[in-house]
């Protein structure tokens, strides 16, 4: 498995890649290819590493 989110770390500042409308999220935790992310407009969503790689933002303007 292939963990394509190992670099995020709470407080990350992310998007969803296929889910535009969800906005930006904010990592809670980063756990063994589980990503716990805490959207604007979509809530809590836990993301599967193996699946799904999120984009960080560094400059949310």
């Amino acid at each position: 498995m292939t963990d394509l989110n190992a670099f995020l770390e709470p407080g990350a500042i992310v998007r969803h890649p296929q889910q535009p409308d969800w906005g930006l999220g904010q990592v809670q935790s980063n756990i063994q290819g589980r990503v716990t992310v805490n959207f604007r407009e979509q809530g809590k969503v836990v993301i599967d590493s193996s699946r799904v790689a999120l984009l960080p933002v560094y400059d949310e303007s």
